[in-house]
């Protein structure tokens, strides 16, 4: 069985057992959470899609680990102008454990 659940502005496809890397969210870590924000529930070629959310559905994690990612390095230049930026960037993110998949 596996879920489309929606965090932190984006969509993962999700089952039971798999590890994700969400944005963050205010957790400690080894607390369990609770996803509603469930956009699809399927199992097979079974699919069941909200409108826009499956009612009733929830998907329970535990969190692994808070951390950041990569640093992203942003480099700008304009030709002929002497213009030079360097800038970096290091995302938040929270380690999931999807435990479950309730529909």
């Amino acid at each position: 069985m596996y879920a489309v659940i929606k965090t932190g502005g984006k969509q993962y496809k999700v089952a039971a057992g798999e590890k994700i890397k969400v944005e963050q969210i205010a957790a400690d870590v080894g607390q369990e959470i609770v996803i509603d924000q469930v956009l699809a529930v399927g199992s097979g070629a079974e699919l069941t899609v909200g409108t826009p959310l499956v009612a009733g559905a929830t998907v329970k994690a535990t969190v692994l680990s808070q951390g950041r990612h990569d640093k992203v390095r942003i480099f700008k230049m304009r030709r002929r102008k002497h213009y030079q930026k360097r800038q970096g960037h290091r995302q938040n993110y929270t380690e999931l454990e999807i435990s479950s998949v309730n529909a």
